[in-house]
């Protein structure tokens, strides 16, 4: 089969070297930094050489044994998340390991910064947990409202490495920490492992304008290099598209690296998109090959249904049913997740060979 063209022809995106020093300096507006004025010009000099050298990871080793080419640098980044992901998945595997539940809270919102208030989220994820802890679980808590609330708690776009080719997209996602453009901190490498390490994860989010707040969204995402990533980036040599191209055509396997772990997903919002983003968040966990913990753990409601926001609270406070439900639904998980444990749980259909994996 012929190699398939690269295709060119976007816009440059190089800056200037004022456009740069703009940008750069447009962080540090704040008057404390004023009598540092010329210690920031020298930091800021420094910062274009790395820009302008495309210094994406600076530091480096050789990737050693157990890779395609062993002789090729690769981000000690990259390295570090990877012996993370390892280490977690050891756990994962340990039948002494304690089952473990992954608790995220899929709201933006936060009473640390703008909002000046809690989320409802953040109370129905404390709800499952009590629940989770109180059946002798471990729980993990992942709140990604720590990105609008928390300095350098970023999760950075996907930049869809798999539409040029499913090799390119390497496991861990390799695309961050980008230094030379500014692209870090990048929180998806600490996320990795907590995924990874769990036994059943549980999502608990509102629904924003019919869709997954931002900051699930982005780590939804930058779980695609889970379903089907490449657990070498030296065979790429690392974002090699030629390379990437032909080891797909040549037949590549797909690798699922979350399959088999359970999952349970709560949406909840005021009038409208409950439903649509709970059956879209499934269908995601599904294509991943994640095994749903059963129906009472798929949830969507509504929480004071077209009633002001400035009394959602309260009407969360008066909704005893909902919350029952949300403790069922991590019930339900756990009941899973100690029937797979014990090898009680069979997911049909699960060993047959997929005709289509993308």
């Amino acid at each position: 089969m012929p190699s398939p063209d690269i295709r060119k022809g976007m816009p440059p995106v190089k800056l200037t070297r004022e456009e740069f020093e703009r940008r750069f300096k447009s962080r540090f507006v704040d008057p404390a930094f004023d009598p540092l004025e010329q210690e920031l010009q020298t930091i800021t000099d420094a910062a274009w050489e790395a820009y302008a050298d495309s210094r994406k990871a600076p530091h480096t080793r050789k990737a050693g044994p157990g890779f395609a080419d062993p002789d090729y640098d690769l981000s000690v980044d990259w390295l570090a998340a990877r012996d993370a992901i390892g280490e977690a998945q050891r756990r994962h595997e340990n039948p002494a390991e304690p089952s473990r539940i992954l608790l995220i809270n899929g709201s933006a919102r936060s009473e640390h910064t703008c909002p000046g208030e809690m989320s409802k989220t953040w109370r129905l994820v404390e709800l499952a947990r009590h629940a989770v802890e109180a059946g002798g679980f471990r729980t993990d808590v992942l709140d990604l409202s720590r990105t609008t609330s928390e300095f350098g708690r970023t999760i950075h776009p996907c930049k869809s490495c798999v539409s040029t080719a499913m090799a390119l997209c390497h496991w861990p996602c390799s695309c961050y920490p980008n230094y030379a453009l500014g692209q870090a901190p990048d929180w998806m490498n600490e996320i990795y492992p907590l995924w990874v390490a769990a036994h059943g994860i549980m999502i608990i989010t509102p629904v924003n304008w019919y869709q997954a707040p931002g900051p699930l969204k982005a780590m939804m995402d930058r779980l695609v290099c889970a379903d089907g990533g490449n657990p070498d980036p030296t065979s790429t040599h690392g974002k090699k598209a030629a390379e990437a191209k032909a080891l797909e055509l040549a037949g590549w396997s797909y690798p699922r690296h979350l399959a088999g772990r359970l999952f349970a997903v709560v949406v909840h919002g005021d009038t409208v998109g409950a439903e649509t983003l709970r059956q879209a968040m499934v269908d995601w966990a599904h294509d991943m090959h994640l095994i749903s913990a059963g129906a009472n753990g798929e949830l969507d409601a509504y929480v004071g249904y077209y009633e002001p926001y400035a009394t959602s609270h309260e009407a969360l406070d008066r909704d005893a049913a909902f919350q029952e439900e949300v403790r069922n639904a991590a019930l339900t998980l756990m009941e899973a997740v100690t029937g797979k444990r014990e090898g009680r749980l069979v997911a049909a259909g699960a060993r047959l060979k997929d005709p289509r994996p993308k």
